[in-house]
């Protein structure tokens, strides 16, 4: 993690944590940061966001927990190999992603509307797609 990817808004509602937590996490899953890929320490993390080490360490501890990284000592924090083999729709996946992308927009200072737009329009294109996949009708 060459440049400082991870952004935190200390006048947001949401705890720093869990937007570091939700930045990183989406970077993984959008394959941004990919397998074996090294993460800076904890305190060096702290020290570039300007907060206490605890604050990225349970950010970390969360995102072991989700087993998007994993922790050696000796070797450091690196980005974890992700299922290659998705088993389906996971409701308790989506619904992390879900708060993932609004955690992450929230730290933004995005509001409600502009996240449900934003959802809206990355999922057009693909509507757009089924429908003439389909015959041009839709019924959805």
């Amino acid at each position: 993690m060459s440049e400082p990817a991870v952004r935190v808004d200390t006048t947001s509602q949401v705890p720093p944590y869990e937007q570091i937590r939700a930045q990183l996490a989406a970077l993984i899953l959008s394959g941004r940061l990919t397998e074996g890929e090294r993460l800076p320490t904890v305190r060096q993390l702290a020290a570039d966001l300007g907060l206490a080490p605890g604050t990225v360490a349970r950010a970390y501890r969360e995102l072991e927990a989700a087993e998007l990284i994993r922790t050696r000592r000796g070797a450091g924090t690196r980005v974890a190999a992700l299922p290659s083999d998705p088993k389906g729709h996971d409701p308790v996946q989506l619904a992390t992603l879900a708060r993932d992308f609004t955690s992450a927009a929230r730290a933004l200072g995005v509001g409600t509307e502009a996240i449900l737009a934003a959802v809206h329009e990355a999922l057009a294109p693909e509507a757009r797609q089924r429908a003439t996949s389909s015959g041009g009708s839709s019924t959805a």
